[in-house]
């Protein structure tokens, strides 16, 4: 519960943003116009309070529809839309290098700590889970895309990783996909590494003269050449009047 608050603030500022277009070049990378994007934060939060079981007994455990089965599905989505093979691959390959980052980093701290420690309730993944994981799945996938699918999935797997080892030590425990409700850290940290990619990925590109070319689908490019040219052509369709 501790996280709506936060989630809450995210995405009253998304949709503003998404409202007024501000996030559109974000959301043509991530091929999703403004209505799909808001009907996706409107998802979210009816799905917020909807909780799937999947298994019962001595691991108890189940997904949440908005923090985890919407943002698992925006993640497939785009890893499909995805250009190439190497991409598909980069991406799978940020989301396994994130998800043992986290996993290194909690293992770090929980060392020889209590789970109810309070250094621990300070440090709530809320807060150190979208950082970390928005930074490392940038770093590994390069590109906004590659970030934002990475980002989810690799916290998504982490999840798994704690199901495999309960079942594997025996004892009773619990796991929540997507538990923390609106706007769960998943998201969040898909959210984070695409802002990141973006702010980084545009001041490259703007030092560079251009996004770059080589290596990248022929169909990509032409996509960028377009958009830049209906940019463009407004502009000198005022200048021509002006004069």
């Amino acid at each position: 519960m501790a996280g709506y608050p936060l989630g809450v603030i995210v995405l009253v500022v998304l949709f503003l943003l998404i409202y007024f277009g501000l996030a559109q070049r974000v959301l043509d990378r991530l091929y999703l116009s403004d209505r799909a994007a808001l009907a996706l934060l409107a998802a979210i939060i009816v799905g917020s309070f909807i909780n799937i079981p999947l298994s019962r007994g001595r691991i108890v455990s189940s997904i949440n529809v908005g923090g985890g089965l919407i943002p698992l599905g925006l993640a497939v989505y785009v890893l499909y839309r995805c250009g190439t093979r190497k991409e598909i691959g980069r991406t799978l390959l940020a989301a396994a290098v994130t998800a043992g980052v986290i996993f290194a980093l909690n293992s770090w701290l929980m060392r020889g700590r209590e789970p109810w420690d309070f250094a621990m309730n300070v440090l709530d993944p809320l807060y150190y889970y979208p950082l970390v994981a928005g930074v490392t799945a940038y770093l590994v996938g390069r590109s906004r895309r590659a970030a934002f699918v990475a980002a989810i999935l690799g916290v998504l797997l982490l999840d798994l990783i704690d199901y495999l080892m309960l079942a594997a030590s025996g004892i009773r425990g619990t796991v929540a996909v997507g538990g923390a409700g609106i706007l769960d850290v998943s998201l969040l940290s898909g959210i984070v590494a695409v802002l990141l990619a973006e702010f980084i990925g545009e001041g490259r590109e703007r030092l560079q003269g251009g996004p770059e070319v080589e290596g990248r689908p022929r169909s990509l490019l032409e996509g960028l050449r377009l958009k830049t040219a209906k940019k463009v052509l407004p502009e000198e369709k005022r200048s021509d009047r002006d004069e």
